[in-house]
């Protein structure tokens, strides 16, 4: 996880990050592949057709100079959506197009000398017009920063600066969702080191997307019939989720999730002793939106491992992390949620499986508009 952590990879300039998850795919023997943007697809199983897909994203919030400024300084903009209150006094990486050519720097409010503005520091404004980036490098003008090779559309990477504590706490920007891809190859490698075949063939989907909200639009297998998406469970005042859980969405701010699956997967967590919340997140989307909406004709869950201050100072605790891998790895060893009716793309209303699980009294006929 923390070699994940310290790869930057905002979205739009995930290649190195790609590199490092296709090594520890390639150290577990797994046979993958990456599309032609670059999503990483990896196989579970030996069965001819892939019938259930984990996705999960390695992409992360970011920035991006949208103009050099004549101080020698650079005013960005947001990569995905988050405050720039959170980014204020953050470390960062310039990474400009040579990919040896980057420089460090940090994220300051305009208004930054308190020996300087005195009182007006505390009355100056929050939003990315009110923040600045300063280089560590000796320059105050628009010449400088040309002659550094920095140019508009550079990606500005805000540095991890991972943390664990003595307690279990990690703390670390871009747990989301680099925690989650941590738990997903840990589980993957638990799997090999068994011997454990996955119950249904199986894919692991890693995108690179996920922050703009077009993550998984493409990349997986048309067959699938269940997918579940890892992504961070959202910890703050009025929710449920915990950092020391694994966690099931019930419902984000696109719609409910799918009651069978999502009771599966609860169900497997108190068959064995695995600590999970349920929850319903309003601000909030992941991986399986955007399959989704591309016609991806699945049943889909979320789980995750709890964080607190998303897409802010990050924290999380293993015992989640452990809980969410848990988790996976039982997941993978079942069968679908209806092995038969879920195999095939369509069938008959009679042998629909609904009322076996979710019962309801039957409606009377209806009539039509002319009364008859």
């Amino acid at each position: 996880m923390v070699d994940l952590l310290l790869t930057p990879s905002p979205s739009g300039r995930t290649d190195a990050v790609m590199q490092l998850v296709g090594d520890r795919i390639s150290a577990l023997g797994l046979p993958f592949d990456l599309t032609r943007r670059g999503l990483l697809r990896a196989r579970l199983g030996t069965g001819s057709t892939v019938r259930r897909a984990v996705v999960v994203h390695a992409d992360t919030i970011g920035c991006m100079v949208k103009r050099l400024k004549e101080n020698g300084r650079l005013e960005v903009v947001p990569v995905g959506t988050h405050s720039a209150r959170f980014s204020e006094g953050a470390h960062v990486t310039v990474m400009t197009d040579d990919p040896d050519c980057v420089y460090t720097g940090t994220v300051l409010p305009l208004l930054s000398a308190g020996h300087a503005f005195g009182d007006d520091i505390d009355t100056q404004g929050v939003g990315w017009h009110q923040v600045e980036v300063r280089i560590d490098e000796p320059v105050t003008d628009l010449a400088g920063l040309a002659a550094l090779g920095i140019q508009v559309g550079d990606f500005v990477a805000l540095d991890a600066d991972p943390r664990i504590t003595p307690g279990g706490f990690v703390k670390s920007r871009h747990l989301d969702d680099k925690a989650g891809l941590a738990a997903c190859l840990t589980a993957l490698k638990a799997l090999a080191d068994a011997g454990v075949q996955p119950r249904v063939t199986a894919q692991l989907l890693v995108t690179i997307g996920e922050e703009v909200g077009f993550g998984a639009t493409h990349g997986l297998d048309p067959d699938i019939s269940e997918l579940v998406a890892v992504d961070n469970a959202v910890v703050a005042a009025g929710q449920a989720s915990s950092e020391r859980t694994v966690n099931v969405g019930m419902m984000d701010m696109t719609g409910p999730f799918d009651y069978h699956l999502s009771r599966r997967l609860l169900a497997l967590a108190a068959e064995h002793d695995v600590p999970a919340h349920r929850d319903v997140y309003r601000h909030y989307r992941s991986d399986a939106a955007p399959a989704l909406e591309a016609g991806i004709e699945a049943r889909a869950a979320l789980i995750g491992a709890g964080v607190d201050s998303g897409h802010g100072h990050e924290r999380t605790h293993l015992e989640g992390l452990v809980a969410l891998t848990r988790l996976l790895v039982l997941y993978l060893q079942t069968d679908l949620v209806f092995a038969d009716w879920d195999r095939r793309a369509a069938g008959p209303l009679e042998e629909f499986p609904s009322e076996s699980v979710q019962p309801a009294p039957r409606e009377p006929a209806r009539e039509d508009a002319t009364g008859a």
